[in-house]
């Protein structure tokens, strides 16, 4: 374990103006992904792409994001934390601006994917600073802003989104990046301490090893796009997973042996940062996993639009706000391994709430198990990044920070692609199950699919089977999609109680003895992220993937 942190300098009102403006940048990467979601259908008619290909304009982002992130702690060596956030912001401000004037399919994808490779950098720059600008007794504060920036971008964008696509036009989801992009960029260069730079570490960067980390990375999230839909087993879904595989050995191989690693996985030997990334994991498959599935419950379940299921879902925004201060205060003075596990707990019985939900499920039913897990997702975050990340040195931090994150990406991208595999392929089995169950004149049956039971036990006069059928096959499919939702939501709610045992592992007490707060970590994107994979599914599904 490292030696006791030196505290940094105290943070004065321009460290604290250029924090705010990291959280700013990290706000805009954030919200970006999940406004262009919400557009897609808009996007695709405007520039004349297949529906096939306007699913490539989020995964651009993802796999381009996915590939930064690891990347993050090497860059903040070489480039300072200053000048990394100042390079990113601005690239990611050029890139919107080469979003919103695009006019075909390659000039989009290029755009997105350097969107991505910026937006990746941003989010755990902004946690690292946490840790690097600010001394212990401020870092409740400072992690409180990150946090509230943080769930606020995902809480409102589906609802700006949806907005400004039916209001004004698509390309202003860019165009409204290109503003606070180039104010952040001058200002956060003129407040953001100023150390010196260490180009020469990117001289001797790795080559080898980033590659293999970039194919890794990319084939692994095509593979999980694909597998699903394709079948995990399909050829060319194994072929993705197993180069993945290959190529991440052969990361770890050569990087363990090189004298300049791309990223210190040596930091996994801390047994309190190891655990705090197994948790990190767990809880990506449960936040992204419950932000993909309410989008899909509530669209071809109950059928909403995309703006009205935004506003259902600001219950879990919302209850995260008010939970932030709170979780931040408590993160101080708690244990962190007792604040983790009651966090995961808690959002585990708000995952399993979700579960019990019928058919007509609607927003009164669903606001019990968003506050619940609204609440605990913050003292998920907080007490969980304290835990993995408050015994690093300094030097360690931006790497430590990295890899924490990288983590939760992959558990959502696990997580989502385990959850389609259960939709696409348990919903046909229920259905068939339904179906029978009906022949067979089971009144309980009847009742799960909305059927009326005296229609059903006294069939009119003059009915035809063919009406019969197609009056009862759309309440089959579903009640038979809502029964294979409500058994994700329990895989779900399993891995989050599992995760509630793991910060048991850490031996000794996890106090504010170094650090006052933590620095909760959002999904980037992905949130990657959040609504973004859910609704790039829900358009897949538009031409008839899901059952």
């Amino acid at each position: 374990m490292s030696a006791p942190l030196p505290e940094p300098p105290a943070s004065g009102l321009a460290t604290w103006a250029g924090f705010a403006l990291m959280c700013l940048g990290m706000f805009m990467a954030i919200l970006d992904i999940q406004v262009v979601v919400t557009s897609l259908p808009a996007i695709q008619r405007a520039i004349g792409i297949s529906p096939d290909q306007a699913s490539w304009v989020q995964t651009s982002y993802l796999i381009a994001e996915i590939i930064a992130i690891p990347l993050t702690g090497r860059l903040t060596h070489a480039l300072t934390l200053r000048w990394l956030f100042v390079g990113a912001v601005a690239l990611f401000t050029l890139a919107s601006a080469g979003c919103a004037f695009s006019t075909g399919f390659a000039s989009m994808i290029a755009c997105r994917a350097v969107q991505g490779l910026a937006g990746g950098v941003l989010i755990p720059a902004v946690f690292s600073a946490v840790f690097l600008l600010f001394p212990t007794r401020l870092h409740p504060a400072a992690t409180t802003l990150a946090g509230i920036m943080a769930v606020l971008a995902p809480t409102v964008g589906p609802v700006v989104g949806g907005w400004i696509t039916e209001t004004y036009s698509w390309r202003w989801l860019f165009l409204i990046n290109i503003g606070p992009g180039v104010i952040t960029t001058a200002a956060a260069s003129c407040l953001l301490p100023r150390d010196k730079p260490r180009l020469r570490d990117l001289a001797s960067l790795d080559a080898a090893s980033v590659a293999l980390l970039m194919l890794c990375l990319a084939s692994l999230e095509i593979g999980l796009k694909q597998a699903p839909r394709d079948g995990w087993l399909s050829l060319h879904c194994s072929l993705l997973l197993l180069f993945s595989a290959a190529t991440g050995a052969g990361f770890v191989i050569k990087t363990r042996s090189s004298p300049s690693p791309v990223v210190r996985l040596s930091t996994l030997r801390s047994p309190a940062f190891a655990v705090g990334c197994a948790v990190s994991f767990c809880f990506g498959v449960g936040l992204f996993g419950s932000v993909y599935l309410m989008p899909v419950f509530l669209a071809y379940v109950r059928h909403h639009n995309a703006l009205e299921i935004g506003t259902i879902m600001l219950v879990t925004g919302g209850t995260q706000l008010v939970a932030a201060p709170i979780a931040g205060a408590l993160s101080s003075r708690v244990d962190a391994r007792l604040l983790s596990a009651l966090g995961l707990a808690v959002f585990g019985v708000g995952l399993g709430v979700s579960s019990f939900d019928t058919a007509m499920a609607d927003f009164r039913e669903m606001v019990l198990p968003q506050v619940l897990r609204g609440a605990a997702i913050m003292f998920c975050l907080l007490p969980t990044t304290r835990l993995a990340l408050e015994a690093m040195a300094p030097a360690d931090v931006p790497d430590a920070s990295a890899l924490f994150n990288l983590m939760r990406n992959l558990g959502g991208a696990i997580g989502i692609a385990v959850i389609d595999t259960i939709l696409y392929g348990r919903t046909v089995a229920h259905a068939d199950a339904l179906r029978g169950r009906l022949i067979a004149g089971d009144t309980t049956a009847a009742r799960a699919v909305g059927l009326d039971l005296q229609l059903f036990t006294h069939r009119p006069e003059g009915v035809s089977d063919a009406t019969v059928e197609a009056y009862v096959r759309p309440l089959v499919e579903r009640a038979a999609l809502t029964h294979s939702i409500n058994e994700a939501w329990m895989l779900l709610a399993m891995v989050a109680l599992v995760a509630a045992l793991l910060p048991a592992l850490v031996r000794g007490t996890v106090s504010n003895a170094r650090y006052g707060g933590g620095c909760p970590e959002e999904p980037a994107g992905g949130t990657e992220t959040v609504m973004a994979a859910a609704v790039l599914r829900l358009r897949s599904a538009e031409d008839g993937d899901l059952p």
